[in-house]
């Protein structure tokens, strides 16, 4: 169905909707039966099965599933079982990780679902878009991302941007009237698409294809609201776990080839004897693949999911949405805020308190948006003010319950509605002229319905008004504005403004020909409302400058206003006008950031000229914002921090997260998580690498120094399993150090692994090859057999590396049973661990019954290295203090 080529009329009727009144609820709901959900089939929905088979894809564990194949061959059947299970059980850990960690990234999708106003039974609500339906009436405006193909009824200066279908970078104004033809997507003027951008002005369309059916539904498009990618930290971990990798495998091949020489084996090759060979060397083989499975870190990128998955949930409940994984990581360097005033720092819940007409100031009662208080000294001659404040409006307020728009909009109707003025719905509007963050100011021409007359109303920032302005009415009379009445209203201006009031300019003129320009028009007054700052912003504050976070205010309001709001919460340094700012030369602009806290009366461009220069002298930059002209702003900055609220869509497009409450509290809440994420992966880093860079060690220096095979394969396979299984995903899990904010954000150029987490890995791995060799020598001087020794060394190196990790906690100043879940995880292990020596199962894990001596052998060497471990940390801090 061409719609382009139909009249609205015949839109409408085709699709049997009402342009004022749109669908019932009743209605919508049996057409979203018939239609289906207004969304694109995802087709790469998260399969279990094949998420559980790509656990087996791995070099290695093709090598130990041949193993396992020679030891059925070889009718080493308890060895291939056990192997075999392990392999499992390990994949099964694998699985859970990454399904969790898909699972999250499923529901990331789902929050960040995208919104629509539509019309319901003459009633604007908003809705997710996914319950659209052809016939349903859609209230566009700029900022908002289209959500289904819809036919323009109405609309001003709607401009719209369809790249996404199109290619066509150009933004594309739109009209009412029906076009002739059949038209490709560019050219259908009178059309809207689903994917697409508003960029300018307002309308309202007629949804007339939902789901597949769309444009970008039938190019089979799907636009993720969360792109799936690795993060910085994760691409650096695979490359070293490669790296890692390459090296353990070259030392595996070279215990394979010493244990051959050990156990003289290579005559058996030139004499002949194959099959021998093959049933002698098996169990070198097998011990080098399972040190190899042992020593390789596959888990890390997986651990580092889990970490950040379990970060995003935590953020969620902390009313921020992370659209994109890598952005925790950078918050963790996060060095400077940048924040909007008004709704983030302060509570948006405007109330207008005061107002100045008719050279008089009038007190006005009540709070938020509560239709109870009145003005104090009206006059009829004083309504003009509070009229247009109405008129020249977006917002709808039908009850306390029942209201849409932005706030400051809403307070001017709570405030009309003070003044007692009734006949508002008799005016219609016949044109608009939106506001935009340049001009600062909007206006509407409405028609008087007794006189029928146009008349045009504007609303703005007061300095922005007053250059428009060229006339001002006093007592119902008109007069000349002249600079002396024009100084006395801006010093009125700012004195209402030094309250931390947030100041709104109203003016008017008649419209007596085709133009509707914002010039000569005459002035009315004042209305001043307070928005208080959020009960928790000044101890966040504070808590960023313990943190040697910056924060910075940049505001569009009124400079006295912000310094006045700033002065209250804490926000110290010089204060300068966008407009002063923007003269300056590039080096007088780096030492004004340098000292300037409070940005006023910015423009768009100018959050971007900010990021640029932070980012020049090193700081790692967020950026709040919620307009489109935002937009370049978000993209650049390191965190792009869209407004959940009153945030456009457009501006959650560009930004990183989004804050669901709109509160600058909820910013430094995700600042301490993504440290606290970053702490939590670096030290399952320290752990994993530790433990298994001193399992290799012990194998490798046993072998060359001609102490018995230390481990079997199985046991290898088994402290893999134990010690990187429950523990390390409960580490994931791990509380945050009470000090996380009283440190200076790392640098974003930091390597995770630096010289202190170095120094530290090699140094506790080198104590616990140590430690392990002298139990292997006291045991071979004994004269232990074999089986005696390897359960020794095998159970010994399980309970050094549990130790190991509360000596990487103890570095976070973390009690012992904080974590309960590594606790369980834990005793989980060494249960685990009791069973292998003192059940039947130690038949298939080749373990011999310790008795009390052995135990005491084992806690001591443990005892020993925890203590030189703790030691160690101390004389690293004294080496590596900044």
């Amino acid at each position: 169905m061409r719609y382009y080529n139909k009249s609205r009329k015949e839109s409408l009727k085709e699709l049997e909707s009402n342009a004022d009144k749109g669908l019932t609820q009743s209605e919508a709901e049996a057409r979203l039966k018939k239609y289906g959900e207004n969304k694109i089939k995802v087709k790469d929905k998260i399969n279990p099965f094949i998420i559980f088979i790509k656990q087996f894809k791995s070099f290695i564990i093709y090598i130990l599933l041949f193993a396992v194949a020679i030891s059925f061959l070889t009718k080493e059947y308890v060895d291939a079982s056990v192997i075999g299970a392990i392999l499992i059980f390990n994949a099964v850990f694998g699985f859970i990780q990454e399904y969790r960690a898909e699972k999250s990234i499923e529901a990331l999708k789902k929050l960040s679902a995208l919104k629509a106003r539509v019309l319901r039974s003459g009633k604007v609500q908003e809705i997710d878009s996914k319950f659209l339906v052809p016939g349903d009436i859609i209230i566009l405006e700029e900022g908002d991302k289209i959500p289904a193909d819809s036919r323009i009824l109405s609309q001003k200066n709607l401009h719209t941007l369809e790249s996404s279908l199109t290619g066509e970078s150009a933004q594309v104004e739109k009209q009412e009237r029906e076009i002739s033809g059949n038209l490709v997507v560019a050219d259908q003027k009178n059309m809207v698409f689903s994917g697409t951008l508003v960029t300018k002005g307002r309308g309202k369309a007629l949804v007339v294809h939902s789901g597949v059916s769309t444009e970008i539904g039938k190019i089979a498009t799907l636009i993720s609201e969360v792109e799936k990618e690795l993060t910085p930290l994760q691409k650096k971990l695979n490359i070293f776990g490669k790296y890692i990798g390459a090296v353990v495998i070259a030392i595996s091949i070279i215990v394979f080839i010493l244990g051959l020489f050990k156990d003289n084996l290579f005559p058996l090759l030139t004499s002949g004897q194959y099959s021998a060979f093959l049933i002698q060397a098996k169990s070198w083989f097998l011990t080098s693949v399972a040190l190899a499975v042992a020593a390789v870190p596959e888990g890390l990128p997986a651990i580092v999911t889990i970490s950040l998955a379990i970060g995003v949930k935590k953020m969620l409940k902390n009313k921020t949405l992370i659209r994109r994984l890598p952005s925790i990581e950078t918050l963790g360097s996060t060095s400077v805020i940048c924040t909007d005033k008004t709704g983030t720092l302060t509570k948006n819940e405007m109330t207008v308190t005061k107002a100045y007409t008719n050279s008089k100031v009038l007190e006005i009662s009540g709070t938020g948006f509560s239709l109870e208080g009145k003005i104090s000294k009206i006059t009829k001659l004083d309504l003009l003010l509070f009229k247009i404040g109405a008129l020249c409006n977006n917002a709808t307020y039908n009850s306390s319950k029942d209201k849409t728009g932005d706030p400051t909009e809403l307070a001017l109707l709570v405030s009309a509605h003070k003044s007692q003025i009734h006949d508002l719905k008799e005016w219609k509007r016949t044109d608009e002229i939106p506001f935009e963050s340049e001009r600062k100011m909007m206006s509407v021409v409405c028609l008087d319905p007794k006189t029928k007359k146009n008349f045009m109303f504007t609303k703005g920032a007061p300095e922005a008004v007053l250059e428009k302005c060229s006339r001002i009415i006093i007592n119902n009379k008109i007069s000349k504005l002249t600079p002396k009445i024009k100084k006395q209203i801006l010093n009125k201006n700012e004195e209402f403004a030094k309250q931390a009031l947030r100041v709104l300019g109203f003016a008017y003129r008649e419209i007596t020909s085709q133009s509707s320009q914002e010039s000569n028009l005459i002035f009315v007054g004042l209305q001043a409302m307070i928005d208080p700052p959020r009960t928790a912003v000044k101890s966040s504050i504070q808590k960023c400058k313990t943190a040697g976070v910056r924060v910075i205010m940049v505001t569009g309001d009124n400079i006295h206003t912000a310094e006045a709001i700033a002065k209250k919460i804490g926000i110290k340094g010089n204060s300068i006008l966008g407009s002063e700012f923007e003269k300056l030369s590039e080096s007088k602009k780096i030492k004004a950031i340098q000292k300037t806290n409070i940005f006023a009366r910015v423009d768009p461009k100018h959050k971007l000229e900010i990021v640029k220069i932070l980012q020049k002298q090193g700081f790692v930059c967020a950026m709040t914002g919620d307009g489109v002209n935002d937009a370049p702003a978000l993209k650049k900055s390191d965190i792009g921090i869209a407004m959940g609220i009153k945030g456009t869509d457009v501006a959650k497009e560009s930004s990183d997260m989004v804050l669901q409450d709109d509160d600058f509290t909820s910013i430094v809440s995700s600042v301490e998580e993504g440290r606290g994420i970053y702490d939590n992966i670096n030290k399952f880093i320290n752990y994993l690498l530790s433990s298994n860079i001193a399992e290799v060690l012990v194998i490798f220096i046993a072998i060359l120094i001609g102490f018995p095979l230390p481990m079997t394969a199985i046991m290898l396979l088994w402290i893999n399993l134990v010690t990187d299984g429950f523990p390390a995903l409960a580490l994931s899990a791990d509380p945050y150090s009470k000090g996380l904010m009283n440190r200076p954000p790392k640098s974003s150029k930091e390597q995770i692994l630096n010289k202190p987490t170095l120094f530290s890995i090699i140094y506790v791995a080198v104590l616990i090859t140590i430690a392990t060799l002298l139990i292997i020598n006291y045991s071979v001087n004994q004269d232990f057999p074999l089986i005696k020794i390897q359960t020794l060394v095998f159970t010994t190196l399980i309970m050094m590396e549990f130790a190991r990790i509360y000596t990487i906690r103890a570095e976070y100043k973390l009690s012992l049973f904080s974590n309960k879940w590594l606790v369980l995880a834990l005793a989980l292990s060494i249960l685990l661990q009791l069973a292998v020596i003192y059940t039947p199962l130690n038949s298939l894990f080749g373990t011999t019954p310790l008795n009390a001596f052995d135990w005491t052998l084992i806690l001591s060497a443990t005892a020993i290295v925890f203590i030189l471990s703790i030691a160690g940390n101390k004389f690293r801090n004294k080496i590596f203090k900044d």
